[in-house]
């Protein structure tokens, strides 16, 4: 068997995602789920970039025991101090430098040529190596890299001290068969290879992060850069979840990870609540479909026998086919139960109350799913902000002008204002710019989500708004989906107005 290392950069790949930013609280919740589930190594952050990175990197650190906590850099001794500083309190760290490698990198973005790029590589690693023994050096726009040139980069950094060199198709151009080759060449032609790890990071520009995952490992890799649901840069990364059952279903590629798969589905679920992020629908693993027939010929041989159309079984991410359903008559221990399944643990205070805001959306819905309760348990953040919508009353109908009024508690002053618009919404939007005496806004993106189906549903709203040339990102969850389109304008304006 061979051991596969699972590198999660969700919360440093996957946060740089728009509007996808956590706090250092929530990082750390994100963080013991990932030691959790059994990750490897964590790239909390890139530590230079912000004091805000910094003191992530710094904190998940003390509260992470086993798995590596990684620190991005550029090959810069500045970023390489800043990493070396923010983890000083991990029990095992590991520096990231790096640096672009192809020739339009090398050419355009540094105007430099490829011998003083190898040098600069070469004193970036040794530099880092002066802080940590675990050094990981990235070659960024690998997959673009002639290979024989990346190949004498390779040779130098181990040489220099790396213990991980990563081969980023950064651009997600590559196709499967050439990054396998890529990974292939490199194990043939690098002298030193066996005394490194060779790591894979994959993008999913043209839908194949993957795929060319799969193939680098296939062909000697040992290291995969994945984030939670894919998320990530444009259009995401490597999925942990689909990599870690692609090798538990495959057994005849005598491929193992320590993950816990039985914690895919609770993460998955935490991620998507605490970024904002939606899982698709068809998401493989664990997408909402996921698991779902419709056809009638594949019900009759699901019922028939699971594995006809099933090579996974649900229980394997941590789905329970019996799962306690939630209703108006559910307790608190039946809400605690569903949401330990996801993942989260809060103490007997705040379980109450979001159990009496449970028992609210109970009366109103139907059928209560796992969303719903993740946004509940999400709603305690708004208790942070300056301006608070308490009352919303819209007046709307065919051959009606839309009216809308609106009470706003500003940080214990209370203002209310009414306001024609071109719809309920954009009344209520109107009536809360007045509240507010600021009209100096405008909504760049409005997103409305319904989370699975019915006029009872619980909708997402996502709202982008620009103010004084910076955007900022709202978010609100209602089943009105005109309250939640007004509180994520709100959400999104106590952002910016102080």
């Amino acid at each position: 068997m061979n051991r596969l290392f699972i590198f999660d950069t969700t919360l440093r790949d996957g946060e740089q995602v728009p509007g996808c930013q956590l706090n250092t609280v929530e990082k750390i919740q994100v963080a013991k789920a990932l030691e959790e589930l059994g990750v490897d190594v964590i790239e909390a952050g890139f530590p230079v970039s912000s004091p805000g990175d910094f003191n992530s990197v710094v904190e998940i650190s003390k509260a992470v025991t086993w798995p590596t906590i990684c620190a991005l850099t550029r090959a810069v001794e500045k970023d390489i101090d800043a990493a070396a500083e923010a983890l000083k309190f991990a029990k095992r760290g590991r520096i990231h430098t790096g640096i672009g490698t192809s020739d339009p990198h090398i050419q355009y973005k540094f105007n430099s040529n490829r011998e003083e790029i190898i040098e600069r590589a070469i004193a970036a690693t040794k530099y880092a190596k002066k802080y940590v023994e675990d050094v990981e050096f990235y070659c960024e726009d690998a997959g673009r890299t002639e290979n024989e040139y990346l190949a004498r980069v390779v040779e130098a950094v181990i040489k220099a001290g790396a213990t991980v060199v990563n081969i980023p198709d950064t651009t997600g151009y590559c196709l499967p068969d050439d990054y396998g080759a890529k990974i292939r060449y490199l194990m043939e032609h690098v002298p030193n290879v066996h005394r490194a790890i060779l790591s894979t990071h994959c993008h999913n520009d043209l839908g194949m992060a993957t795929a060319n995952t799969v193939q680098g490992v296939l062909n000697g890799a040992r290291q995969v850069e994945v984030t939670i649901n894919g998320i990530g840069e444009r259009a995401g990364n490597t999925s942990l979840e689909e990599i870690a059952m692609i090798f538990k279903s495959h057994k005849e590629k005598e491929i193992r990870t320590h993950i816990n798969t039985t914690k895919i589905y609770g993460i998955s679920r935490m991620v998507s609540s605490l970024m904002n992020m939606p899982v698709q629908p068809n998401k493989a693993v664990v997408g909402r479909n996921a698991f779902a027939h419709s056809s009638g010929i594949h019900q009759d041989g699901v019922l028939k026998n699971r594995e006809s159309y099933e090579i996974m079984d649900p229980k394997d991410i941590g789905i329970d086919d019996n799962a306690i359903v939630l209703t108006a008559r559910s307790g608190r221990a039946a809400l605690k139960h569903r949401l330990q399944i996801l993942g989260v643990e809060m103490e007997q205070e705040k379980l109450d109350k979001v159990y009496q805001e449970f028992l609210k959306l109970a009366d109103r819905k139907k059928d209560i799913n796992d969303d719903d309760v993740l946004m509940l348990v999400g709603k305690d953040r708004t208790d942070m902000h300056r301006i608070k919508l308490e009352h919303l009353q819209v007046t709307s109908g065919i051959g009606l002008q839309s009216m809308a009024s609106v009470c706003l508690n500003m940080a214990g002053v209370r203002r209310c204002e009414a306001a024609a618009g071109n719809g309920p919404v954009d009344a209520g939007i109107k009536a809360v710019k007045k509240a507010i005496s600021n009209s100096d806004m405008t909504i760049q993106e409005f997103l409305i989500q319904a989370i699975s189906k019915g006029s009872d549903d619980t909708g997402k709203v996502h709202m982008q708004v620009e103010y004084k040339g910076n955007v900022y990102y709202g978010f609100s969850a209602n089943t009105d989906i005109i309250a939640a389109s007004v509180e994520a304008f709100v959400d999104a304006i106590n952002k910016f107005i102080i």
